[in-house]
């Protein structure tokens, strides 16, 4: 049988293991404990083996300073321009101040989420439902500023606010998809506006270039004709001086050949007529061949020495009755030059 020495150190073992059981506190990485004396926050107790004054020290709150996320319920947000729409989405704090989310604020998580859903409301309430669609990071970050800001106090940083889900209602959706064929038909009909008005200016430029190419093909062809012009007048101009200059030195043979040269040419001209191949004139051939005999005439004189030139100017003399001389068989006049 037990004594009562024994059972009184019994007794003291046993109290002495519930002290010890009871000072000793163990907090897990991540999370951080609050200790209260008699009810009043003392101090916070940091991941790892904590030593607190027994039955006098307790743990008050035990927060989780890891980064956590939270969803946001679906609501509906009226637009600026009166559309409804409903918004969810998630957000990311972490607490910093443990005494302070433990003590500055009841129900943390409860009170992020109202937070966050008010906030959702101010400010996709003051933009139009096309901004709403297109600028989602704007909105995150205008979220995120206002949220962060009100958290503070309780000693949160709100990381992250994202949104999820914009859902317009049916009607609007196939309201905006028409608005939206309709937009793209108009941006078609502008680019083949565009295309058509281009194409007409090219088309009208290059036909302006065409017309100013041929003018001044023309007016270098013009140009061309009448320098040509001007050098064949030049030289008849000179020709007839020779001949002038060769008449005034009494050189009849020079008029026989300006005569016979025209009448030549006349003849020439008759004979390649595309209207007649054959044709009937009252035209004697000897008088062909006495200007014939005149061209040969002012050869000989070309052609013939210093000293002989007397001779050839008599013989010009003799034939300055205007007769073309001629020698041999005068030719009966035929009038059929075939």
């Amino acid at each position: 049988m037990l004594g009562g020495f024994d059972i009184v150190v019994i007794g003291l073992v046993v109290l002495i293991a519930l002290v010890l059981f009871a000072s000793v506190k163990t907090v897990p990485q991540g999370h951080n404990y609050t200790i209260e004396r008699f009810g009043r926050y003392t101090r916070t107790l940091s991941p790892g083996l904590n030593i607190i004054v027994p039955f006098i020290d307790r743990v008050g709150a035990k927060m989780n300073m890891m980064e956590t996320v939270l969803d946001v319920p679906s609501q509906e947000v009226i637009t600026r321009d009166n559309a409804t729409v409903t918004v969810n989405g998630i957000t990311f704090f972490q607490v910093m101040d443990a005494p302070r989310a433990a003590y500055e604020v009841n129900f943390l998580e409860n009170a992020i989420v109202n937070l966050t859903m008010t906030n959702i409301r101010s400010v996709m309430g003051s933009m139009d439902l096309d901004q709403l669609l297109s600028n989602r990071d704007e909105i995150n970050e205008k979220l995120l500023k206002v949220v962060d800001a009100a958290a503070g106090p309780w000693g949160v940083k709100i990381t992250r606010i994202e949104i999820k889900d914009i859902d317009p209602p049916r009607n609007l959706i196939d309201s905006m998809n028409r608005q939206m064929m309709a937009e793209r038909e108009k941006r078609a009909s502008i680019l083949t506006a565009q295309g058509l008005r281009e194409a007409a200016i090219l088309k009208a430029e290059g036909e302006k270039q065409s017309l100013i190419l041929q003018a001044e093909g023309r007016r270098e062809a013009a140009f061309r004709d009448s320098e040509a012009r001007e050098r064949e007048a030049e030289a008849e101009a000179k020709a007839t001086a020779y001949v002038s200059e060769a008449i005034s030195k009494g050189d009849v043979q020079a008029i026989n050949y300006f005569v016979a040269q025209e009448y030549v040419g006349a003849l020439k001209a008759f004979a390649t007529s595309p209207n007649q191949k054959t044709f009937l004139m009252p035209v004697e051939a000897s008088s062909v061949i006495g200007a014939l005999g005149g061209i040969t005439e002012i050869a000989r004189e070309a052609f013939a020495d210093k000293d002989e030139r007397p001779v050839r100017a008599g013989r010009s003399g003799a034939s300055s009755s205007g007769s073309v001389p001629f020698t041999g068989q005068r030719p009966e006049p035929s009038g059929d030059i075939s």
